[in-house]
């Protein structure tokens, strides 16, 4: 299995995984690899360190001389700082969470947001599709909407 390093044109960054590199180029020349952020197929491969999964092999230890207690009580991972989240990271797990806390409401998106202003029906969180016009006339009418872009890759079950 190989896994690359990938970028799209608008400079998201993010792995694939292929058989080979053979099939990477042809899933690429296939238009197949998209940029899970913005779904973008225009993908280049960067340049990266090849990765070796060696199962549960432990590295060794090393001890110097001079703090052998330092190394010792180091061999701790807890106390490992988590690396931070890339910008793209954090936009995919609050676009998650927002999959995750409301109701699809699909194209009635318009309809469902007026009835909940006007006290029609609960309120509650809700996400779907607008016109550019049904968009307006919500603002138009006081009732606060915002545009989400969802990647194809949160669309769609995971398997």
């Amino acid at each position: 299995m190989k896994v690359l390093d990938l970028r799209c044109t608008h400079g998201h960054g993010f792995e694939g995984w292929f058989a080979s590199n053979e099939a990477f180029e042809t899933q690429l020349a296939s238009g197949l690899v998209e940029c899970p952020v913005c779904g973008d197929t225009a993908i280049v491969k960067l340049l990266s360190a090849p990765r070796l999964n060696l199962g549960n092999a432990k590295a060794p230890q090393q001890e110097t001389a001079s703090a052998p207690a330092a190394a010792s009580s180091s061999s701790s991972s807890s106390n490992v700082p988590a690396a931070p989240m890339s910008p793209e990271a954090r936009w995919m797990r609050a676009v998650r969470e927002v999959l995750a806390k409301t109701e699809d409401v699909g194209d009635r998106f318009a309809d469902e947001a007026r009835k909940m202003h006007y006290g029609e029906t609960q309120e509650r969180g809700i996400r779907g599709q607008a016109t550019p016009e049904q968009t307006e006339a919500l603002l138009d009418e006081g009732i606060a909407v915002m545009p989400l872009p969802i990647p194809a890759a949160l669309k769609e079950t995971l398997q």
